[in-house]
Protein backbone atom coordinates (compact mmCIF):
# COMPACT_ATOMS: atom_id res chain seq x y z
CA UNK A 1 0.00 0.00 0.00
CA UNK A 2 1.49 3.18 -0.88
CA UNK A 3 -0.34 5.97 0.93
CA UNK A 4 -2.74 5.13 3.79
CA UNK A 5 -6.51 5.17 2.94
CA UNK A 6 -9.11 6.75 5.46
CA UNK A 7 -12.03 4.73 6.38
CA UNK A 8 -14.90 6.68 7.66
CA UNK A 9 -16.29 5.34 11.08
CA UNK A 10 -19.99 5.71 10.07
CA UNK A 11 -19.52 2.80 7.44
CA UNK A 12 -22.17 0.64 9.10
CA UNK A 13 -25.37 3.59 8.60
CA UNK A 14 -27.62 2.85 6.31
CA UNK A 15 -28.34 4.67 3.29
CA UNK A 16 -30.36 8.01 3.68
CA UNK A 17 -32.61 8.18 0.66
CA UNK A 18 -35.40 11.25 1.43
CA UNK A 19 -34.86 14.00 3.74
CA UNK A 20 -32.12 12.44 5.80
CA UNK A 21 -34.35 9.47 6.10
CA UNK A 22 -33.90 5.63 5.78
CA UNK A 23 -35.48 3.34 3.67
CA UNK A 24 -37.36 1.44 6.68
CA UNK A 25 -38.47 5.01 8.23
CA UNK A 26 -39.75 5.91 4.66
CA UNK A 27 -42.22 2.32 4.71
CA UNK A 28 -43.24 3.18 8.23
CA UNK A 29 -44.46 7.10 7.32
CA UNK A 30 -45.69 5.74 4.27
CA UNK A 31 -48.23 2.58 5.83
CA UNK A 32 -49.12 5.08 8.65
CA UNK A 33 -50.08 7.84 6.11
CA UNK A 34 -51.70 5.47 3.60
CA UNK A 35 -53.49 3.52 6.70
CA UNK A 36 -54.34 7.24 8.35
CA UNK A 37 -55.88 8.24 5.24
CA UNK A 38 -58.12 5.17 4.33
CA UNK A 39 -59.45 5.27 7.49
CA UNK A 40 -60.88 9.08 6.77
CA UNK A 41 -62.06 7.65 4.07
CA UNK A 42 -63.67 5.04 5.47
CA UNK A 43 -65.19 7.24 8.72
CA UNK A 44 -65.85 11.16 7.00
CA UNK A 45 -69.29 10.07 6.44
CA UNK A 46 -69.71 9.51 10.29
CA UNK A 47 -66.97 11.29 12.05
CA UNK A 48 -66.49 15.15 11.05
CA UNK A 49 -62.65 16.86 10.03
CA UNK A 50 -61.51 18.10 13.22
CA UNK A 51 -62.68 15.03 15.58
CA UNK A 52 -60.76 12.56 12.79
CA UNK A 53 -57.87 14.58 12.97
CA UNK A 54 -57.98 14.99 17.53
CA UNK A 55 -57.57 11.27 16.85
CA UNK A 56 -55.18 10.76 14.63
CA UNK A 57 -52.67 13.51 15.64
CA UNK A 58 -51.57 11.37 18.86
CA UNK A 59 -51.46 7.79 16.63
CA UNK A 60 -48.83 10.09 13.99
CA UNK A 61 -47.21 11.50 17.01
CA UNK A 62 -46.49 8.50 18.51
CA UNK A 63 -45.72 6.72 15.19
CA UNK A 64 -43.06 9.86 14.56
CA UNK A 65 -41.58 9.73 17.88
CA UNK A 66 -40.76 6.07 17.38
CA UNK A 67 -39.16 6.60 14.05
CA UNK A 68 -37.15 9.45 14.34
CA UNK A 69 -36.44 8.67 17.84
CA UNK A 70 -33.15 7.34 19.25
CA UNK A 71 -31.28 5.67 22.50
CA UNK A 72 -27.61 4.53 22.46
CA UNK A 73 -27.64 4.88 18.92
CA UNK A 74 -31.02 2.56 18.56
CA UNK A 75 -34.27 4.05 16.86
CA UNK A 76 -37.10 3.67 19.19
CA UNK A 77 -39.23 1.49 16.64
CA UNK A 78 -36.61 -1.19 17.05
CA UNK A 79 -36.75 -0.86 20.56
CA UNK A 80 -40.27 -1.25 20.37
CA UNK A 81 -40.10 -4.68 18.42
CA UNK A 82 -37.21 -6.22 20.73
CA UNK A 83 -39.01 -5.19 24.12
CA UNK A 84 -42.25 -6.92 21.97
CA UNK A 85 -40.10 -10.23 21.09
CA UNK A 86 -38.38 -10.09 24.87
CA UNK A 87 -41.95 -10.31 26.21
CA UNK A 88 -43.15 -12.99 24.20
CA UNK A 89 -40.13 -15.13 24.39
CA UNK A 90 -40.04 -17.88 27.18
CA UNK A 91 -38.72 -16.39 30.69
CA UNK A 92 -37.41 -19.50 31.86
CA UNK A 93 -34.85 -21.16 29.37
CA UNK A 94 -34.05 -25.15 30.28
CA UNK A 95 -31.57 -27.88 28.35
CA UNK A 96 -33.96 -29.66 26.45
CA UNK A 97 -32.76 -30.18 22.58
CA UNK A 98 -35.63 -32.80 21.92
CA UNK A 99 -38.18 -29.84 23.32
CA UNK A 100 -39.74 -29.17 26.24
CA UNK A 101 -42.08 -32.03 27.95
CA UNK A 102 -45.29 -31.55 29.95
CA UNK A 103 -45.27 -32.58 33.34
CA UNK A 104 -47.22 -35.74 34.35
CA UNK A 105 -50.16 -34.80 36.35
CA UNK A 106 -49.44 -35.85 39.57
CA UNK A 107 -46.41 -33.69 39.65
CA UNK A 108 -48.16 -30.53 38.46
CA UNK A 109 -50.90 -31.23 41.08
CA UNK A 110 -48.04 -31.87 43.46
CA UNK A 111 -46.45 -28.56 42.87
CA UNK A 112 -49.79 -26.46 43.09
CA UNK A 113 -50.54 -28.01 46.14
CA UNK A 114 -47.07 -27.07 47.88
CA UNK A 115 -45.68 -23.92 46.15
CA UNK A 116 -49.56 -21.71 45.46
CA UNK A 117 -50.25 -21.01 42.08
CA UNK A 118 -49.41 -22.87 39.27
CA UNK A 119 -46.68 -21.70 37.29
CA UNK A 120 -47.01 -19.84 33.79
CA UNK A 121 -46.03 -23.13 31.40
CA UNK A 122 -46.12 -20.80 28.27
CA UNK A 123 -43.37 -19.04 29.67
CA UNK A 124 -40.74 -21.93 29.68
CA UNK A 125 -38.98 -22.44 26.76
CA UNK A 126 -35.65 -24.90 25.63
CA UNK A 127 -32.27 -22.71 25.36
CA UNK A 128 -31.25 -22.06 21.90
CA UNK A 129 -27.24 -22.29 21.29
CA UNK A 130 -25.23 -21.01 18.43
CA UNK A 131 -23.08 -23.96 18.75
CA UNK A 132 -24.31 -27.69 18.47
CA UNK A 133 -20.64 -29.51 19.39
CA UNK A 134 -17.31 -29.10 19.80
CA UNK A 135 -14.44 -31.47 18.20
CA UNK A 136 -11.04 -31.84 17.01
CA UNK A 137 -10.49 -31.29 13.13
CA UNK A 138 -9.56 -33.93 10.54
CA UNK A 139 -6.45 -32.09 9.75
CA UNK A 140 -5.16 -30.76 12.72
CA UNK A 141 -5.99 -30.92 16.84
CA UNK A 142 -7.42 -27.99 16.87
CA UNK A 143 -10.85 -27.64 18.16
CA UNK A 144 -13.68 -26.93 15.57
CA UNK A 145 -17.25 -25.44 16.85
CA UNK A 146 -19.99 -26.70 14.76
CA UNK A 147 -22.54 -23.66 14.42
CA UNK A 148 -24.96 -26.08 12.18
CA UNK A 149 -26.01 -24.50 9.18
CA UNK A 150 -23.62 -21.28 10.24
CA UNK A 151 -20.22 -23.42 9.36
CA UNK A 152 -17.77 -23.67 11.36
CA UNK A 153 -15.21 -21.93 14.26
CA UNK A 154 -12.17 -22.49 15.47
CA UNK A 155 -10.98 -20.42 18.82
CA UNK A 156 -7.54 -19.20 19.86
CA UNK A 157 -5.98 -17.49 22.80
CA UNK A 158 -3.93 -14.59 22.04
CA UNK A 159 -1.06 -13.08 24.36
CA UNK A 160 -1.06 -9.77 24.92
CA UNK A 161 1.96 -6.71 24.34
CA UNK A 162 2.74 -4.36 26.46
CA UNK A 163 2.50 -0.87 24.40
CA UNK A 164 2.96 1.87 26.49
CA UNK A 165 6.02 0.45 28.13
CA UNK A 166 7.10 0.58 24.28
CA UNK A 167 9.86 3.86 22.61
CA UNK A 168 7.80 5.47 19.74
CA UNK A 169 9.42 3.18 17.47
CA UNK A 170 8.68 -0.07 18.94
CA UNK A 171 5.41 1.08 18.92
CA UNK A 172 5.26 2.33 15.52
CA UNK A 173 6.51 -1.73 14.55
CA UNK A 174 3.81 -3.06 16.30
CA UNK A 175 1.29 -0.98 15.16
CA UNK A 176 2.41 -1.95 11.53
CA UNK A 177 2.89 -5.64 12.01
CA UNK A 178 -0.49 -5.66 13.34
CA UNK A 179 -2.14 -3.52 10.53
CA UNK A 180 -0.14 -6.28 8.09
CA UNK A 181 -2.71 -8.62 9.64
CA UNK A 182 -5.42 -6.83 9.49
CA UNK A 183 -4.82 -5.99 5.60
CA UNK A 184 -4.47 -9.35 5.20
CA UNK A 185 -8.16 -10.41 6.20
CA UNK A 186 -10.30 -11.94 3.74
CA UNK A 187 -13.14 -13.27 5.65
CA UNK A 188 -14.31 -11.99 9.28
CA UNK A 189 -12.49 -12.45 12.71
CA UNK A 190 -13.90 -11.73 15.94
CA UNK A 191 -11.38 -9.98 19.08
CA UNK A 192 -12.90 -10.61 22.02
CA UNK A 193 -11.59 -9.96 25.04
CA UNK A 194 -12.91 -11.80 28.49
CA UNK A 195 -12.69 -10.86 32.24
CA UNK A 196 -13.87 -13.57 34.65
CA UNK A 197 -13.86 -13.39 38.37
CA UNK A 198 -11.39 -15.45 40.73
CA UNK A 199 -11.97 -16.80 43.70
CA UNK A 200 -8.51 -17.01 45.54
CA UNK A 201 -9.66 -18.57 48.91
CA UNK A 202 -8.24 -22.66 48.11
CA UNK A 203 -5.69 -20.97 47.15
CA UNK A 204 -4.73 -18.88 50.36
CA UNK A 205 -5.42 -21.54 52.00
CA UNK A 206 -3.04 -23.63 50.54
CA UNK A 207 -0.21 -20.31 51.07
CA UNK A 208 -0.64 -20.78 54.60
CA UNK A 209 -0.77 -24.66 54.72
CA UNK A 210 2.53 -25.05 53.54
CA UNK A 211 4.17 -21.73 54.76
CA UNK A 212 5.52 -23.98 57.70
CA UNK A 213 7.01 -26.58 55.87
CA UNK A 214 9.06 -24.22 54.03
CA UNK A 215 13.32 -24.67 54.55
CA UNK A 216 13.43 -20.98 55.47
CA UNK A 217 12.19 -18.80 57.73
CA UNK A 218 12.17 -15.73 54.78
CA UNK A 219 10.38 -18.22 52.42
CA UNK A 220 7.62 -19.06 55.36
CA UNK A 221 7.76 -15.41 55.85
CA UNK A 222 7.07 -14.57 52.31
CA UNK A 223 4.70 -17.06 51.76
CA UNK A 224 2.87 -16.00 54.92
CA UNK A 225 3.13 -12.21 53.46
CA UNK A 226 1.89 -13.28 50.11
CA UNK A 227 -1.28 -14.70 51.38
CA UNK A 228 -2.07 -11.69 53.71
CA UNK A 229 -1.33 -9.66 50.17
CA UNK A 230 -3.62 -12.22 48.62
CA UNK A 231 -6.58 -11.74 50.96
CA UNK A 232 -6.36 -8.31 51.25
CA UNK A 233 -7.08 -8.38 47.39
CA UNK A 234 -9.93 -10.60 47.87
CA UNK A 235 -11.76 -8.29 50.22
CA UNK A 236 -11.27 -4.68 48.66
CA UNK A 237 -11.26 -5.47 45.08
CA UNK A 238 -12.60 -7.74 42.43
CA UNK A 239 -10.19 -10.15 41.00
CA UNK A 240 -10.47 -10.72 37.53
CA UNK A 241 -8.55 -12.68 34.67
CA UNK A 242 -8.58 -11.60 31.32
CA UNK A 243 -8.43 -13.20 28.38
CA UNK A 244 -7.63 -12.33 24.53
CA UNK A 245 -9.54 -14.72 21.92
CA UNK A 246 -9.27 -14.54 18.07
CA UNK A 247 -12.30 -16.59 16.84
CA UNK A 248 -12.48 -17.40 12.87
CA UNK A 249 -15.57 -18.36 11.35
CA UNK A 250 -16.11 -20.02 7.46
CA UNK A 251 -19.07 -21.05 6.58
CA UNK A 252 -20.22 -24.83 5.16
CA UNK A 253 -21.81 -23.64 1.48
CA UNK A 254 -20.07 -23.33 -1.42
CA UNK A 255 -21.30 -20.52 -3.53
CA UNK A 256 -20.88 -21.47 -7.14
CA UNK A 257 -21.17 -18.58 -9.56
CA UNK A 258 -23.96 -19.73 -12.46
CA UNK A 259 -24.94 -17.50 -15.12
CA UNK A 260 -28.97 -17.08 -15.10
CA UNK A 261 -29.74 -15.16 -17.73
CA UNK A 262 -28.18 -14.30 -20.81
CA UNK A 263 -25.40 -11.63 -20.89
CA UNK A 264 -26.79 -9.27 -22.88
CA UNK A 265 -29.92 -9.63 -20.40
CA UNK A 266 -28.26 -9.39 -16.95
CA UNK A 267 -26.73 -6.80 -15.08
CA UNK A 268 -24.34 -9.02 -12.69
CA UNK A 269 -23.62 -12.64 -12.24
CA UNK A 270 -25.87 -14.65 -10.03
CA UNK A 271 -24.91 -17.16 -7.33
CA UNK A 272 -26.62 -20.42 -6.57
CA UNK A 273 -25.56 -21.89 -3.01
CA UNK A 274 -24.51 -25.46 -3.02
CA UNK A 275 -25.84 -27.71 0.38
CA UNK A 276 -22.61 -28.99 2.31
CA UNK A 277 -21.50 -32.23 2.74
CA UNK A 278 -18.33 -33.98 4.50
CA UNK A 279 -16.01 -32.92 1.36
CA UNK A 280 -17.21 -29.01 2.19
CA UNK A 281 -16.84 -29.68 6.14
CA UNK A 282 -13.19 -30.80 5.87
CA UNK A 283 -12.29 -27.70 3.10
CA UNK A 284 -14.25 -25.65 6.15
CA UNK A 285 -11.40 -26.72 8.08
CA UNK A 286 -9.01 -26.55 6.05
CA UNK A 287 -9.68 -23.19 5.57
CA UNK A 288 -9.85 -22.39 9.20
CA UNK A 289 -6.30 -24.16 9.97
CA UNK A 290 -4.62 -22.12 7.29
CA UNK A 291 -5.89 -18.92 8.44
CA UNK A 292 -5.19 -19.89 11.85
CA UNK A 293 -1.89 -20.78 10.79
CA UNK A 294 -1.51 -17.34 8.71
CA UNK A 295 -2.69 -15.56 12.18
CA UNK A 296 0.45 -17.05 13.82
CA UNK A 297 3.00 -15.74 11.13
CA UNK A 298 1.48 -12.20 11.01
CA UNK A 299 1.18 -11.39 14.46
CA UNK A 300 4.40 -12.83 15.73
CA UNK A 301 6.37 -10.05 14.76
CA UNK A 302 4.14 -7.47 16.68
CA UNK A 303 5.44 -10.15 19.69
CA UNK A 304 1.50 -11.95 20.02
CA UNK A 305 1.59 -14.90 20.74
CA UNK A 306 -1.40 -17.15 19.01
CA UNK A 307 -2.17 -21.03 20.08
CA UNK A 308 -5.01 -22.93 19.09
CA UNK A 309 -7.88 -24.25 21.41
CA UNK A 310 -8.24 -27.74 21.60
CA UNK A 311 -11.54 -29.47 22.03
CA UNK A 312 -11.62 -29.46 25.65
CA UNK A 313 -10.58 -25.88 26.26
CA UNK A 314 -12.54 -24.55 23.79
CA UNK A 315 -15.60 -26.15 25.18
CA UNK A 316 -14.88 -24.72 28.62
CA UNK A 317 -14.74 -21.10 26.81
CA UNK A 318 -17.80 -21.62 25.67
CA UNK A 319 -19.40 -23.03 28.61
CA UNK A 320 -18.04 -19.79 30.97
CA UNK A 321 -19.87 -17.47 27.99
CA UNK A 322 -22.84 -19.21 28.91
CA UNK A 323 -22.10 -18.47 32.66
CA UNK A 324 -20.15 -15.13 33.02
CA UNK A 325 -20.86 -14.44 36.25
CA UNK A 326 -19.35 -17.43 37.75
CA UNK A 327 -16.45 -16.70 39.86
CA UNK A 328 -13.48 -18.87 38.64
CA UNK A 329 -12.10 -21.68 40.98
CA UNK A 330 -8.65 -20.97 42.11
CA UNK A 331 -7.02 -24.35 40.61
CA UNK A 332 -7.95 -23.35 36.73
CA UNK A 333 -5.34 -21.59 35.61
CA UNK A 334 -3.99 -19.53 38.91
CA UNK A 335 -0.10 -20.11 39.97
CA UNK A 336 -0.15 -22.57 42.63
CA UNK A 337 1.83 -22.97 46.23
CA UNK A 338 4.77 -24.11 44.50
CA UNK A 339 4.76 -21.94 41.53
CA UNK A 340 7.41 -19.63 41.05
CA UNK A 341 6.08 -15.78 41.08
CA UNK A 342 8.62 -13.21 39.54
CA UNK A 343 6.80 -10.18 40.15
CA UNK A 344 6.85 -8.58 43.46
CA UNK A 345 2.85 -8.18 44.53
CA UNK A 346 4.15 -4.06 46.05
CA UNK A 347 4.59 -3.51 41.97
CA UNK A 348 1.61 -4.55 40.95
CA UNK A 349 -0.23 -1.46 39.25
CA UNK A 350 -3.50 -2.99 38.40
CA UNK A 351 -5.89 -4.52 41.67
CA UNK A 352 -7.57 -6.48 39.44
CA UNK A 353 -4.89 -8.93 38.52
CA UNK A 354 -3.00 -11.01 40.88
CA UNK A 355 0.69 -10.50 39.86
CA UNK A 356 0.64 -10.84 36.29
CA UNK A 357 -0.70 -12.76 33.12
CA UNK A 358 0.55 -16.34 31.41
CA UNK A 359 0.28 -16.95 27.35
CA UNK A 360 -3.23 -18.29 28.40
CA UNK A 361 -4.49 -14.87 29.79
CA UNK A 362 -4.44 -16.49 33.29
CA UNK A 363 -3.19 -14.90 36.67
CA UNK A 364 -0.13 -16.12 37.72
Amino acid sequence: MTEPVRIPSDVDREDRLLANLTARQLAILAVTGVALYFGWLATRTVVALPVFVALALPIAALVLALVLGQRDGVSLDRLAVAALRQRMAPAWRVTAPEGVQSAPGWLTARAHHTSGPDPDASRLGAVELPATGVGPASVAETGVVDLGADGLAVVAVASTVNFALRTPTEQAGLVAGFGRYLHSLTAPVQILVRAERLDLTTQIADLRDRAGGLPHPALEAAAAEHADYLAHLAEHADLLRRQVLLVLREPLDHATTKPAFPLWLRHKRTTRTVPAGEAARRAAEARLVRRLTEAVDLLAPAGIVVTALDAGQATSVLAAACNPDRVLPALTGVAGAEDVISVHPETARHTDAVAGEDEWGRAA
